[in-house]
């Protein structure tokens, strides 16, 4: 089974920010669960890289537009690296193959009599490459996501017939699940019931563009050139630019992961021009929210901009990944605070987690020669870790299917906290001093030390670095990426009498004395 997801293509205006690294290590949990479940995933990102924001980036710079995204592309595929996202594709729009595929597509396109010339006249937004039709009755009207000034346009473009599309789009957005959140859906249908309106695919006097073929002085549009860039993502370096071959590579996605600022364009604009263009349609689009800090937009101007760097450098992978994927609902709005964010890596990482382990294995290491306890007694599936255990598989599995990484994280968490009390109200440290209790003892380190195994796997796709200690403190190897993840989700594998290393913290507390 194939599994296909995308992060959107980065703008490449600027360097990477919170916001594009939230939605990638979400993509990252998702691809390394379908993974872990043995399907073959290929898992998308990359960068957009045309545009007249970006030409006007470059000339502020004093550089041209390609060294301009030269670096600012090179900025993420390094951050990614990281990071460690297990991308299988890294794309770029300049890259010379994507030209091809435009190429192609448009010939498509233009072939169903989707395209016509028509005057274009309105308010322009550059640095949201897109006319507003509802800009505000003014002399200088501002874009009000952006606040600056926009630019009156008048133009001849090639536009797309969208219109032509009313029908088959109110179908596709009623279908279960194309559009998540279930809100998201609602906007689009406010949307489409308005009336589809052609849009402009082309640009006049716009050189940092790909050329429309056989129209003079034509680009594309940058939102008509970035979409097609989710299929010249799948094609191999190796294989023909060649629209027929994408059906051998991954199309169609399974799944496109995206801000909610842009949910119209993949939502309404890109099925229509697959449709048009006679290719199979993604089969869900999800659009999460945006971030904040401590209440407040994140901008330049107020100087609360979190770096995802410097986040990673003061803080790490596992707790930057925990705070964003176990605290914010995805889908939802967040807010991160500095202090909530502490106080979740320490308390569910460092302590619940990161204590339960450490303490047990201790306790095992001192009173059973330095290794796993032999307890058949309590690798019966009706010890009650083993049911807790169960139930958080159950809850895991069904949190990623849904997409609801903080199910999957409470669950596993949830486990933890089981484990905590359950050696809590053994207390092997006193039943220890007691005659006859030896082999009850082994049986609740035992139970609990396989509680921490399931919790590593668990974790693996949350927490890849995190698991992976927590699995070489249990003397085990590290798990394939590609699984099998499932198969050792059974209890008691944990193998009795096998040696156990010296305990080492496997998760530091996160000390933050002055502010990100």
């Amino acid at each position: 089974m194939t599994y296909t997801l995308t992060t959107p293509l980065y703008y490449v205006n600027d360097k990477p920010h919170l916001g594009s690294a939230y939605t990638t290590l979400a993509c990252d949990a998702l691809a390394r669960f379908h993974r872990l479940c043995g399907e073959q995933v290929t898992f998308v990102t990359g960068c957009d890289e045309h545009g007249q924001k970006i030409q006007r980036t470059a000339e502020a710079a004093a550089v041209s537009p390609q060294q301009h995204c030269d670096a600012i592309s090179r900025s993420y595929q390094d951050l990614w690296d990281r990071w460690q996202i297990s991308h299988d594709a890294f794309i770029r729009t300049t890259d010379p193959r994507h030209q091809q595929i435009v190429n192609q597509f448009f010939a498509r396109v233009e072939a169903s009599g989707d395209v016509i010339e028509g005057r274009q006249q309105g308010w322009y937004c550059v640095a949201c490459e897109e006319f507003k039709d509802d800009a505000p009755e003014a002399d200088a009207p501002q874009c009000p996501i952006h606040q600056r000034p926009l630019e009156w346009r008048d133009e001849v473009n090639l536009f797309f017939r969208l219109s032509r599309y009313q029908k088959e789009i109110e179908a596709l957005i009623q279908r279960p699940d194309f559009i998540l959140p279930i809100s998201r859906r609602r906007e689009v249908e406010n949307f489409v019931a308005q009336g589809l309106r052609d849009f402009s695919i082309s640009r006049r006097h716009v050189p940092w563009g790909l050329p429309v073929p056989g129209h003079d002085g034509h680009t594309f549009y940058v939102w008509f050139d970035a979409l097609l860039g989710y299929l010249t993502a799948l094609l191999p370096a190796d294989a023909p630019a060649e629209l027929e071959q994408l059906a051998a590579h991954g199309w169609p996605a399974q799944l496109h992961v995206i801000g909610k600022d842009i949910l119209r364009f993949h939502a309404v604009y890109w099925p229509a021009m697959l449709m048009s263009a006679g290719l199979p349609l993604p089969e869900r689009v999800f659009g999460h929210g945006f971030l904040t800090r401590e209440g407040q937009k994140m901008g330049k101007s107020l100087g609360n901009v979190l770096d995802p760097d410097v986040l990673l450098e003061r803080c790490g992978r596992d707790a930057v990944r925990w705070y964003l994927l176990r605290d914010i609902p995805f889908g939802d709005d967040g807010d991160f605070q500095q202090q909530r964010f502490t106080d979740l890596v320490n308390n569910d990482l460092a302590n619940t987690i990161g204590n339960l382990l450490n303490r047990t294995s201790s306790m095992a290491r001192r009173w059973f020669d330095d290794s796993v306890p032999s307890a058949a007694g309590a690798r019966d599936s009706s010890h009650p870790l083993a049911v807790a255990a169960e139930q958080a598989r159950t809850d895991v599995i069904a949190g990623f299917e849904a997409m609801d990484f903080r199910r999957a994280a409470e669950a596993t968490l949830q486990l933890a906290i089981s484990a905590n009390g359950f050696l809590n109200d053994q207390a092997p440290w006193s039943r220890m001093k007691q005659d006859g209790q030896r082999d009850a003892v082994a049986d609740d380190l035992y139970a609990v030390l396989e509680a921490t195994r399931w919790i590593a796997l668990l974790l693996a796709p949350l927490l890849p670095d995190l698991s992976a200690r927590m699995l070489d403190q249990l003397g085990l190897p590290p798990l394939p990426p590609g699984g099998p993840w499932l198969p050792l989700l059974s209890w008691g594998q944990l193998p009795p009498a096998a040696p156990l290393p010296e305990p080492t913290p496997v998760m530091a507390r996160l000390e933050l004395e002055t502010p990100l």
